[in-house]
């Protein structure tokens, strides 16, 4: 969570000057980015991992959209061998209407399956409004509010049997449907036209829990196609069952090819 703070600090702490500054001309179709990131150790230890995300924009005088697919995977030696330890898919698109040049009506879905998180699956669904605070040759900074609808699906745990056998029972929690505050900041900084810093911070917050993502990334352009990135994602939600922790974190090093 301090992460997250400071990373919102920084962003609220941009000079007031900027954001007084007019936004070039958007690049207009489509355009988008495929990045991967691959390991794979074996002898005395064994580990697999893999990571890998596909993002794909559409932009015009009158829409800017954005759809997105992702896949995380790992197995590694555990105590009862060698055992799959991480697997998580998420898809997710963005519609946004522009009312001017600067501000959007823009609706959203997320959906992803985890199998060793707090949910195993959940998805959203929102319409909220988006504004283009900053945009010039070395800025970018956009938010977007709004409500939305959450369905997740708690994990199942083991609590302790008071007269075994077994020694535990399991129990399989109901889903949760909830409203939530969808909100969105995406912010980028180019320190050259090779080096560039990135961060996107999102939250659904409704009653039964509140869900916090940031990604943050630093990408370095080898040429006009492909560039070296590396990632620092942090996941948090405030509501778990027994045995899971509040916060993920994962740490990526990627190949991005950019179309």
């Amino acid at each position: 969570m301090k992460t997250i703070l400071l990373a919102s600090a920084v962003l609220l702490a941009l000079p007031l000057a900027a954001f007084a500054a007019d936004p070039p001309p958007p690049p207009m179709g489509w355009s988008g980015s495929g990045e991967a990131g691959l390991s794979v150790a074996s002898g005395n230890t064994k580990a697999q991992n893999l990571n890998a995300k596909l993002d794909i924009k559409f932009n015009d005088d009158q829409w800017k959209d954005d759809f997105y697919l992702l896949a995380l995977r790992n197995k590694a030696n555990t105590p009862t061998g060698y055992d799959l330890t991480a697997n998580r898919y998420e898809a997710g698109a963005s519609v946004g209407f522009k009312l001017d040049e600067r501000s959007y009506i823009v609706g959203a879905a997320r959906y992803e399956h985890d199998e060793f998180s707090p949910y195993d699956y959940q998805y959203t669904v929102s319409i909220g409004y988006g504004y283009q605070i900053l945009k010039n040759a070395s800025d970018e900074l956009a938010v977007e509010i709004g409500p939305g609808y959450k369905v997740a699906q708690p994990a199942a745990f083991d609590v302790p049997n008071t007269s075994p056998p077994p020694p535990s029972i399991r129990i399989d929690p109901d889903s949760e449907n909830n409203v939530v505050a969808r909100g969105k900041i995406a912010y980028k900084h180019n320190f050259s036209d090779t080096v560039a810093f990135v961060d996107t911070f999102v939250t659904e917050a409704g009653s039964k829990d509140k869900f916090f993502q940031n990604d943050a990334g630093l990408a370095v352009k080898m040429n006009s196609k492909l560039a070296l990135k590396v990632g620092y994602q942090i996941r948090h939600n405030s509501d778990v069952e027994p045995g899971f922790k509040k916060t993920d974190t994962l740490l990526t090093t990627n190949l991005v090819y950019n179309f």
